[in-house]
């Protein structure tokens, strides 16, 4: 074998190409002469899939011993990037790198291509990398020759070896990571679209629920509750529509064009099914922008890549998002913290802005760079993962989070969400990825509301606002507690919220004027600022008391805000470890909504919220089910309750849960379109039907 290492040697000296077959039950190196270009000294083998013989080449370590592939996935015949067989036979060509470790050439090639110089399996980082040609391989998969060729036309794969251009070539394989991200595409005229972008002949309605109509002279409250209720303007037809039409062009609406940023996890455990399944929801999402719209995509596992800059999604620009998705492989590590800081610096960095952005960001793994162990249940070290700039509460940069499976880490993308203003899903089932990518769309994609602020004064004197309930909106109660106010931000067109506010009622022998309430926002297609009085809330104050129900609207949001808070308080037990006592405070909930007026009147919210609660049980019903998925749902179901909007939680599609309490048509008719997508869509069809009943329900209300 030592003489046959030396010819090989001697082959290589003389500049000629060495090919290492299989030679009945052993393997052999043997050389073959030709005008090829192969490095001297090469540590690496290039082996051909088809050759009968072991699949995996022998090759020569540096301390002149022999090895093969020390990976489990090599030993196992799989390919450590994209988990695929590496048998004989298959027509692939294999790579065995200099630290032993084989994958698939067009694998690895691949990976390099994105600046990755390291094994994907040891983390070795290498002295000789692989390339691939313009040309395709010949037949049979072998690497070979063409002898009548200079090296720039030899149609081959090859390996190149970093020498004295090592710094040329990474300055050429970096192009696309400049250190500033000014680099993005000019936003399309917007005399394009001067006939569409009139804005919406509709406005944003407030209305106020007092909790009674009338009450007594004699009566002095501390506690008198109020609802404030703002619904965004309608949406027009087709409001989200983006897809190209039979005719090729793309179908437009008076819409406010989107800048999105996709920030995806392409870590080792994302390999295989996962990683299929993410680049068909990332066509979905790229199919239904359109021309006016702009995407940048962050691919991440041990560090963090943009694909490509902020570009206009037009046929080209769709053309090449996708085949820069679809080149994705799957290997490493997950370091959510500097694919964050790079999708925030596409959005500070950027030299133009469309009215809308924002940022989605998916794994289904824990951040192994940046959390430490010890950082476990505080949520002040998930927070560190989250850029300053984003954490200013001017920034109006929501990050949407996802969380895929069961091992990703749902306390760190919840922190993540609910420091920037977004929210955080939950899926379960790896089947329903790209319909709650098309949920969460079909809201970026009908923003009709920005920077909506609800104020409400006091009116006659002696009544006082004490506390203001709205989620995690900000909201602020002057000293003299004779005004406040709530800054809910942006909506999606149809959107609802619902504000309790709560007032002390002192006595009167007429009727008493409690608030007046009103709101401005912009409209994010004409920047027009629209304001908008409510009526006045009065109440009457006859002599006697007087038997009146409690008003159901104001009913139904307590019973919201109460399981809201339980929800929070089980979930608080369960991460002490006490799962019964968990059970019991939903329990206890479900018996209060049970008893209220609301839910006595057949309140469809009302079961709605039994459901859920339910749901959480089952999902505590030992620790590790908690752990896989009752955590994940819970903080789903705490996010979609805070802000009032629609998450992606597990996998149901049970019409009665709160699941789709707070989508909206523009979700509906997007989940719509996702279905279609899909290549089973009847197996989808009960969960739309479920999200129009609910949808219905909800404007029934």
């Amino acid at each position: 074998m030592e003489g046959a290492w030396r010819k090989v040697r001697k082959a290589l000296g003389l500049r000629l190409c060495a090919h290492a077959p299989a030679v009945g039950g052993g393997s052999l190196l043997r050389a073959t002469a030709g005008a090829g270009v192969c490095r001297r000294d090469a540590a690496v083998a290039v082996a051909a899939a088809g050759e009968s013989g072991p699949s995996a080449p022998l090759r020569r370590s540096k301390s002149g011993g022999r090895s093969s592939s020390s990976s489990s996935s090599s030993k196992q015949g799989k390919c450590a990037i994209c988990f695929a067989s590496m048998r004989s036979g298959n027509g692939q060509a294999l790579f065995t790198a200099e630290c032993s470790h084989m994958f698939h050439f067009h694998c690895i090639s691949s990976n390099v291509k994105h600046g990755n110089y390291v094994c994907p399996v040891c983390r070795a980082t290498w002295k000789e990398i692989p390339c691939r040609s313009l040309s395709s391989t010949s037949p049979r998969g072998r690497i070979r020759v063409n002898q009548g060729r200079s090296p720039q036309q030899d149609p081959h794969m090859a390996l190149r070896r970093q020498v004295s251009n090592r710094r040329r070539e990474v300055r050429r394989l970096h192009t696309s990571e400049p250190a500033d991200y000014n680099d993005d595409e000019p936003l399309q005229r917007k005399g394009t679209f001067d006939n569409l972008n009139s804005g919406s002949s509709k406005t944003a309605q407030i209305s106020s629920y007092p909790e009674f109509q009338a009450v007594p002279q004699s009566s002095c409250l501390d506690g008198f509750d109020i609802l404030v209720h703002v619904k965004a303007p309608a949406s027009s037809s087709n409001h989200v529509a983006g897809s190209l039409d039979n005719e090729g062009s793309v179908r437009l609406s008076n819409r406010a064009p989107v800048d999105l940023v996709t920030v995806l996890d392409v870590s080792g455990s994302m390999a295989g099914t996962k990683l299929a399944l993410l680049k068909q929801a990332m066509a979905f999402v790229v199919q239904h922008l359109r021309a006016s719209d702009r995407l940048s995509v962050i691919a991440f596992s041990s560090t963090a890549q943009r694909l490509f800059p902020l570009r206009q999604m037009s046929h080209h620009g769709r053309q090449q998002a996708l085949q820069a998705i679809n080149s994705l492989g799957a290997s490493g590590g997950t370091n959510i913290a500097d694919a964050l800081k790079k999708a925030v610096k596409v959005i500070d960095d950027r030299s133009y802005k469309n009215s809308v952005c924002s940022i989605i960001l998916l794994s289904d793994g824990q951040d192994t760079y940046s959390v430490s162990s010890n950082f476990q249940g505080i949520s002040a070290g998930r927070r560190s993962l989250v850029p300053s700039s984003i954490l200013n509460e001017h920034h109006m940069v929501p990050l949407h989070a996802f969380g895929f499976g069961a091992d990703h880490d749902s306390d760190t993308l919840h922190s993540i969400a609910e420091a920037s203003g977004g929210t955080f899903s939950f899926i379960e089932d790896e089947g329903v990825m790209q319909d709650a990518f098309a949920q969460c769309i079909g809201g970026l994609l009908s923003v009709s509301v920005q920077e909506m602020r609800v104020s409400m004064e006091c009116v006659d004197s002696g009544v006082q606002l004490r506390s203001i309930k709205c989620g995690s909106y900000p909201s602020k109660v002057a000293r003299d507690g004779r005004n406040g106010s709530v800054e809910i931000g942006h909506l999606y067109a149809d959107e609802e919220r619902d504000i309790l506010l709560s007032v002390t009622i002192p006595k009167s022998s007429e009727q008493t004027s409690l608030l007046r309430v009103a709101c401005a926002y912009k409209d994010p297609v004409t920047n027009e600022i629209i304001k908008i009085q409510g009526d006045e809330v009065k109440i009457k104050r006859p002599t006697s008391i007087v038997s009146e129900p409690v008003s159901i609207e104001v009913d139904r949001e307590r019973n919201r805000i109460q399981a809201a808070s339980s929800i929070e308080s089980a979930r608080a037990a369960a991460e002490r470890g006490a799962l019964s006592e968990a059970i019991t405070i939903l329990e206890d909930c479900r018996r209060v909504l049970s008893q209220s007026f609301a839910s006595q009147n057949g309140d469809r919210l009302c079961m709605a919220l039994d459901a859920e609660l339910r749901e959480m049980q089952e999902r505590m019903a030992n620790r590790q089910l908690y752990e896989a998925s009752g955590r994940a749902y819970m903080l789903s179901g705490l996010s979609s309750h805070s802000w009032q909007r629609a998450t992606a939680r597990g996998d149901s599609t049970d019409s009665t849960t709160l699941v789709y309490s707070y989508q909206t048509p523009s979700m509906v008719q997007m989940l719509e379109h996702s279905q279609n997508f899909c290549s089973s869509p009847q197996s989808q069809r009960p969960q739309v039907q479920g999200v129009r009943s609910v949808l219905e329900k909800s404007q029934a209300r």
